[in-house]
């Protein structure tokens, strides 16, 4: 059986982040809205300027670009432990430490690299993922309508991007578009936010806690060919492989705030009394513990084999897929049973409870839902036809 016992330096670094959370993130959180998800512009300069100095900025950071080179693993540890506070779902420490970006771009040009990576890795431009449209997201070998023609050094858009987070206030994109059939006929594009033609709009309000999704139109939108990302036709495959990655820590993250509900339940179940008992004397609230405990421990030992998988640099599709379902629908089961344990309280916003049950709710859509996770699975077992 693998060990996955943390190392040394793994225990380090998950010590420094758990502390982080309980003593700089929680406290403001306690003078916040229940719904917010950014930190006011004082605190989150400061907290920015600790996760620096502590060597804590931007941990998922490739070596080669300047972060600490963690691997699969690390990574996944560490995030579920910047997920346990109210808004850390979707908003893990309110970004204080940075991140990758939009990971396609390691393998981008020079010139692309210049322009878009190193000033996204470094906080000072934001860009957004294009995928999904009108006719859906899960498939875009067959959904993307989005079309892309080249005119000499140009390649000239027109089409209908939707639920595409953050692209109000992004500075560029990566955007997938189609330029012939089937998964061969998906290219990607980097499109400046400025570029004429290119129009974004804030339509969709989601049960996420202070989240809209957006709506983006292109109308003769003209690309230099010096944006392309990667070979003509090789859109699907950048795609997929940035998907299939960030599903292991996405998973973690669910279980992040399922673990500190779970928590949470058990300590009030020991001080709420009812008919002479506390709660934790009832036979009924203990199960719902246990199937607590066995949801998570099952969906954590699923998360970390996928990530010692990727790190062993075998294939791990399936492995993400398997760790995608069992993290996001145990962490709603966990968080549903915390409320119940904690009965109207569990459904006030006095505590986090009822923001995290509903955006678990989202997680088991988002990054492709728990249907298409089970496709990918099943076409390992059974073959292509099969499914």
């Amino acid at each position: 059986m693998i060990d996955f016992t943390p190392t040394d330096e793994q225990q380090a670094l998950i010590e420094n982040i758990r502390r982080f959370v309980q003593e700089e993130i929680v406290p403001l959180e306690a003078d916040m809205d229940p719904d917010a998800a950014e930190l006011p512009r004082e605190d989150f300069d400061r907290l920015r300027g600790m996760a620096k100095e502590m060597g804590l900025f931007g941990l998922d950071i490739p070596e080669e670009f300047g972060g600490p080179g963690l691997n699969v693993m690390t990574q996944t540890l560490l995030a579920a432990e910047m997920t346990k506070h109210r808004g850390g779902l979707y908003s893990p420490c309110y970004g204080v430490f940075g991140g990758a970006g939009l990971a396609q771009l390691y393998g981008a040009t020079d010139y692309q690299k210049e322009k878009y990576l190193h000033p996204t890795l470094r906080g000072e431009m934001h860009g957004f993922f294009a995928l999904s449209e009108p006719s859906g997201g899960s498939d875009p070998a067959r959904a993307i309508q989005t079309k892309a023609v080249r005119d000499g050094d140009e390649w000239v858009l027109n089409g209908t991007k939707l639920w595409i987070s953050g692209a109000d206030r992004a500075g560029y994109g990566v955007v997938f578009t189609r330029t012939g059939e089937g998964r061969a006929g998906i290219t990607c594009f980097i499109v400046d936010s400025d570029t004429p033609g290119f129009q974004v709009r804030r339509v969709v309000h989601t049960m996420r806690s202070a989240h809209y999704a957006t709506e983006m139109t292109f109308e003769d939108a003209r690309v230099p060919d010096k944006n392309r990302l990667g070979e003509v036709g090789m859109g699907f495959a950048i795609a997929n492989d940035r998907l299939s990655a960030q599903r292991i820590p996405y998973s973690a993250q669910c279980l992040g705030v399922a673990e500190v509900a779970h928590q949470m339940a058990v300590e009030y179940s020991k001080d709420r009394t009812t008919f002479g008992k506390p709660l934790a004397a009832r036979g009924g609230i203990q199960w719902m513990f246990v199937d607590n405990e066995m949801d998570l421990r099952s969906a954590r030992m699923h998360v970390l084999a996928a990530a010692a998988k990727a790190d062993a640099g075998e294939p791990f599709r399936v492995e993400a897929a398997i760790a995608k379902i069992a993290a996001t629908e145990a962490a709603g089961r966990v968080v549903d049973r915390a409320i119940q344990v904690h009965g109207a309280l569990g459904v006030s916003k006095d505590l986090p409870l009822e923001r995290w049950y509903r955006e678990l709710r989202i997680r088991r859509i988002g990054e492709g839902p728990t249907e298409v996770q089970k496709m990918i699975v099943a076409r390992d077992l059974l073959g292509k036809i099969a499914v």
